[in-house]
This record gives structure tokens, C-alpha cells and sequence, in this order.
């Protein structure tokens, strides 16, 4: 780095060492031989307070096209629970590498750029988009990103995430990061704010419209939270769905025009075989569910879009309550894998199933631009320090966590801080 380039940081003065303790700043630009992370081993797959565990392994060389970035903080993913568990699928099956290092959402500051990047430089504060490309096929160039074979999504399919001191990202996945947030804000949202972007804006013709009907499952959620205030924004009604009353008031301050319980209805898991009792009994259920939606919208109105992610246990409800020529969007199966529904209402009343997986870079820069405007809120709901991050795992797997999303301090040695010098002068204090 250049000593007349400019990086809008204040100087600092730090040594030069191989090894940096955590929350430790380095001197600007400098990278280290090594780094602490969280890695995830393959033998020791099982439960996040298990599988992860704190190791010091060497610092990521980058190449042409890629950015090493000081990560100050990281987000808490569903997709971290799955690595530490092996489940749906090992990580390791696809990256072939001896660890892994989970973590898909992070803020931070550039570190070292490759030598063909220029849309960035050292002391850049950004956020960190989850998707990666070889960008050099058709759907790269002039299709959909999201179609490319090579398409993955860093820190669950690469080993290479934010659990760790510095993270390797190509260049494209760079965003602003917004300075009116703290650096834990700013973690905690790019992939299930991105996600619901293009769940809800992505697939044509089925763009959310002004006075459309949504509903969605699991409001209360980080995927949920921001589905309801995209909604809103976009001048749809958003009706929610949660499973504890006492998330009902914060999902209609984020701007739902309903709210629905779903344990007051019992219509869940698996289709029954149709035409049994079973199925009869479920339909009866089922039906109250979807007059309960009808409260909302008025009677007849059924739901253009259905905002999905459970999967399992609220599919075949889902395929039902959905309008004639209405679309189910689901990105997940957090319930379960094994989907099942009543194909007759699908084909009858020509209903679109629509798989729909994070988002390009186009859709993440206009969700991020949206945060940047304080259109939408990050909905952060707890802060975990370094040392508790397979603890902020485990409340996930048992759904244990509050509504909204969920950070994790890296570099930031303590909550609250906005930018370089907060985090330089936190540290030298700390160290008193």
C-alpha cells in the first residue's frame, strides 16, 4: 500500500507481529503469517459447541481478483449449523479441504487487494455478500449469476468464512457498509436480507407488487423480519406467521398487516395419504388456517405469494393457501427436507413453485442500498463475544434464539463501536 494513498482512517501505531490475539489491530495493511479461527474439523462433526473449536492456522493468500478483509464482526447463519453437523451435507464433500471455517455475513475493513482489483482499496469499510463465481460463463455474463455452475456460497461451500480474524472474498462480494450501524449491525443482515430480496423481487413475473398479499412464515426470524419490511416498503400487505405470542408485537412493528399464530391450528408436518380421515381432518384445519388469513385480507383474498423456508412442516399448507396463478418461494427447509403437497391444487389452479437461492450481486447491492438509505432495519437481536460463537450456534439449532438476526464479535473487542479508531482505542483500553 501506497504511504500517500488515502484511507479516511486515522493513523495508529501497532507492531508488526506473526500472531495477533483477537480484537488486536494490526497496523493498517499489514497481514500476519497466522490467524485464530473457529474451524470446523470433519471427525468431530455433531452440535456447534462440539464441531467448533478455536484454532490458529495460516493467514489466506489471495489472488488476482480477491480481497483479504480484517473482519470485525460476522453474522450468525442457519448454514453454520448445518457445517458443524454435516447435515443436509458435509462441506467437505464439496471443498475437499483438511478444515473449515463457516460464517457467510460480515463486516470489516479491506485488508489487501488483489492486483487486478480496482473497485476497492485498503481501509475500505464493507459488507460481505455470501455469493461466488467463476465469472466466466453465459449466466455470468448476461444471464443469472445464481445459474452458473461454478456458483457457491462462501463460508458454507468454500472453507474459507468469517469465523476467523481475516476472511478471503473475490471482490465482487464487497458492498458499503452503512456508517450509521455499529459493526455488529452491519454483520448481521447481508445474507438473509439479500435472500429475501430475490425471493420476493427476483423471479419474474412474479415481482412483489404494490397491494399483493404475502405471507410469511417464520416473521419473526432474520429471513422473516426483513421479508415483512421489504413487503411494506414495496406497498404489499405482509401477514405473518410465528409460534409464540409473544412475538406478535415485534413483528407488526416492522409493518405486518396481520399476524398469525400457527399453534392455534393443527395442520403441520407431512401431507396425510389424500382422501383418508386423515387427510379429511387436516383439510378441515388447513382450511381454518387459511380463514384465518382471510381475517386479514378480506374473504375470499387468498395469498399472492407465499414466502417459504421451513418446508417440511408447512409445505402442503403453503401449496394450498397460495391464489390461482400465485407462486411459492421457499429457500430453505430448516423443518425438514421431505416436502409433500396436494399436486391437485398446484396444477388445477396453476400455482408456481419457485426454488430461490441467496442472490446476485445486482440484487445484494440494492438490498444493501436499502440499508444504506435507513429504509430497513437490521432487526439485530443479541451480540455474542468470539469466544461464545458455537454458543450463538446452539441457540440457533434449538431455536432458542429472540427475533431477528444474530452477530458475533471478531476484531470489535466490544459492542457498540462504528468505526477503525473506535476499535483502535477499545483495544488500547482494554489492554490498560
Amino acid at each position: 500500500m501506497a504511504l500517500d494513498t488515502d484511507t479516511g482512517i486515522a493513523p495508529y501505531e501497532a507492531p508488526e507481529k506473526d500472531l495477533y490475539e483477537v480484537g488486536e489491530m494490526p497496523p493498517l495493511g499489514y497481514v500476519p503469517k497466522q490467524m485464530y479461527a473457529w474451524a470446523i474439523r470433519r471427525e468431530r462433526h455433531g452440535e456447534p459447541d462440539k464441531s467448533f473449536q478455536v484454532e490458529v492456522v495460516d493467514t489466506w493468500e489471495i489472488d488476482s481478483h480477491e480481497v483479504l478483509v480484517l473482519v470485525m464482526a460476522a453474522g450468525v447463519n442457519y448454514n453454520g449449523v448445518w457445517a458443524g453437523l454435516g447435515v443436509p451435507i458435509s462441506p467437505f464433500d464439496g471443498h475437499k479441504q483438511p478444515y473449515h471455517i463457516a460464517g457467510s455475513d460480515a463486516s470489516g475493513i479491506v485488508w489487501k487487494v488483489g492486483d487486478k482489483v480496482t473497485r476497492w482499496k485498503v481501509g475500505d469499510e464493507v459488507v460481505i455478500h455470501c455469493n461466488q463465481d467463476d465469472g466466466d460463463d453465459e449466466e455470468c455474463n448476461g444471464g443469472d449469476p445464481m445459474f452458473s455452475p461454478s456458483q457457491r456460497i462462501w463460508g458454507y461451500e468454500t472453507h474459507d468464512g468469517s469465523f476467523s480474524q481475516f476472511t478471503r472474498v473475490q471482490a465482487q462480494q464487497l458492498l458499503p457498509r452503512p456508517k450509521h450501524l455499529t459493526w455488529e449491525e452491519s454483520a448481521c443482515y447481508t445474507l438473509t436480507l439479500a435472500t429475501a430480496y430475490r425471493m420476493l423481487f427476483g423471479h419474474h413475473p412474479h415481482e412483489l407488487k404494490p397491494g399483493q398479499n404475502v405471507l410469511v412464515w417464520g416473521a419473526s426470524g432474520g429471513l422473516g423480519s426483513f421479508a415483512i419490511q421489504l413487503i411494506n416498503a414495496a406497498g404489499g400487505n405482509a401477514i405473518g406467521v410465528i409460534s409464540d405470542e409473544d412475538k406478535r408485537d415485534f413483528v407488526m412493528s416492522l409493518g405486518a398487516k396481520g399476524v398469525i399464530n400457527r399453534k392455534d391450528f393443527k395442520c403441520w408436518g407431512q401431507l396425510p395419504t389424500v382422501n383418508t380421515p386423515e387427510y379429511a381432518e387436516w383439510f378441515k384445519e388447513a382450511r381454518k388456517f387459511g380463514k384465518a388469513i382471510w381475517d386479514i385480507t378480506g374473504k375470499g383474498n387468498n395469498v399472492d405469494i407465499v414466502f417459504e423456508h421451513p418446508g417440511e412442516a408447512t409445505f402442503p399448507v403453503s401449496t394450498l393457501v397460495c391464489k390461482k396463478g400465485g407462486m411459492v418461494v421457499i429457500c430453505a427447509g430448516t423443518s425438514g427436507f421431505n416436502c409433500t403437497f396436494d399436486v391437485r391444487y398446484m396444477w388445477m389452479h396453476q400455482k408456481r413453485l419457485q426454488g430461490s437461492h441467496f442472490a446476485h450481486l445486482k440484487q445484494a447491492s440494492g438490498a444493501n442500498k436499502l440499508m444504506v438509505e435507513r429504509r430497513i432495519d437490521p432487526c439485530m437481536s443479541e451480540v455474542f463475544p468470539w469466544s461464545e460463537i458455537p454458543q450463538a450456534h446452539m441457540k440457533m439449532l434449538r431455536n432458542e434464539h429472540k427475533p431477528g438476526n444474530m452477530a458475533v464479535l471478531v476484531q470489535a473487542p466490544v459492542t457498540g463501536l462504528r468505526t477503525v479508531e473506535d476499535v483502535v482505542e477499545a483495544g488500547q483500553t482494554r489492554n490498560i
